[in-house]
């Protein structure tokens, strides 16, 4: 369904638009609007990513730089897949493991 991504104060503008991607394709085929914001801190490495989703799903995550959670891989595979394996179903669960192997041999 509908996915919003926002990304302010991360840097590269490339790992931004490979971030946005992902989160994309990750979200949008699960039922529901679904928003994602990721905001880089002037003071230090850290990101701040807020997803929230249908049914006023909500999750806040600190990403940090220094473990290298910056990474569009780590933000797809750990970030989102705990999120959507706790919204689906065990059959789309296998799916979405299969996407996010993909993800990680981009």
């Amino acid at each position: 369904m509908a996915v919003t991504v926002e990304m302010h104060n991360t840097g590269d503008p490339l790992t931004s638009r490979e971030i946005v991607a992902l989160i994309e394709h990750v979200l949008s085929d699960k039922p529901g609007a679904w928003r994602v914001s990721i905001i880089g801190s002037r003071a230090n490495d850290n990101w701040e990513m807020k997803v929230e989703g249908p049914k006023g799903f909500e999750r806040s995550y600190t990403l940090l730089g220094s473990a290298e959670q910056h990474q569009p891989q780590v933000i797809a595979s750990v970030g989102l897949q705990g999120i959507v394996t706790y919204l689906s179903p065990p059959q789309l669960h296998e799916g979405l493991v299969a996407t996010l192997q993909s993800c990680e041999t981009l």
